[in-house]
């Protein structure tokens, strides 16, 4: 290490401390979801190839999980790979599936060492059978673990997820389970793949792009979106500390107005 990066990885450290003391932790998201974009043109300003962006990609999942943990947030979901993912270079998408699987058993002992429960959603019967087999291995490895939540969500598009549950509530009318005047919201977010945790209330994308890309439609109605221009290889922890800071300072209003919240 030379000494301008000693100092640099000083001076981010002292950052990141400074504003981690000005988080209000009474008042945390519960669930925090981040689209993480940006491995591609990250690599490409290196001069590298596109895969070596998503294999730099790695430490910053690892600080994001860690931060997440320590700060006490129950959820922290990361959209990895969506389903229109698979149309990307075979190359890419091969190196993509062995990243998977080398840094999910890389990560298994950290993430039982810090009490991390890992997750997934999406069509996981669409990865190779080797990284589905290791990914549910893991997840049942850590399913003890109550500190956080580690979502992965792999092979996940929004809207592949909603017009699954649309089929399974048609199964469910058709058989007489439920009349068709009793759907309601209830009905269907209990077969959506994220029936079992909140909603996500911040939602962070990274690379200075400002769109969603099909990622948990329906849960992020009412989430704060949160946008920075760092691509996600260059995202830290003092980069998780700030988005959660500007959610501290937002009025999360819920169709209501500022006087009806402030009514004491």
């Amino acid at each position: 290490m030379t000494w301008t990066e000693f100092k640099t990885g000083k001076a981010r450290a002292e950052n990141a401390m400074s504003l981690k003391e000005k988080i209000d932790i009474e008042r945390l998201p519960q669930h925090v979801a981040i689209i993480m974009d940006g491995n591609g043109r990250w690599a490409k300003k290196q001069g590298k190839h596109r895969i070596f962006g998503h294999q730099s990609g790695v430490q910053s999942v690892r600080e994001a999980a860690e931060s997440a943990a320590e700060l006490g947030i129950s959820y922290l979901t990361l959209y990895a790979f969506s389903t229109e993912n698979w149309n990307r270079p075979k190359i890419e998408v091969n190196a993509l599936m062995s990243l998977l699987l080398q840094t999910i058993n890389d990560e298994i002992v950290t993430l039982n060492k810090n009490n991390i429960r890992l997750n997934a959603i999406g069509d996981l019967q669409s990865l190779p059978k080797r990284n589905r087999d290791r990914l549910l291995k893991a997840i049942e490895e850590t399913s003890g673990n109550d500190r956080m939540t580690l979502t992965l969500a792999l092979s996940y598009s929004s809207r592949w997820e909603i017009i699954e549950a649309a089929r399974k509530l048609a199964v469910e009318i058709a058989n007489g389970q439920c009349k068709p005047e009793e759907v309601d919201q209830e009905c269907i977010e209990k077969l959506l793949t994220t029936y079992n945790m909140p909603d996500p209330e911040l939602l962070i994308r990274t690379s200075g792009e400002y769109r969603i890309s099909n990622f948990m439609l329906w849960q992020i109605a009412y989430a704060e979106l949160y946008f920075t221009p760092k691509f996600w290889p260059d995202f830290r922890k003092e980069d998780l500390y700030e988005a959660i800071l500007n959610f501290q300072c937002r009025e999360r209003r819920f169709g209501k107005i500022s006087e009806q919240l402030n009514k004491k």
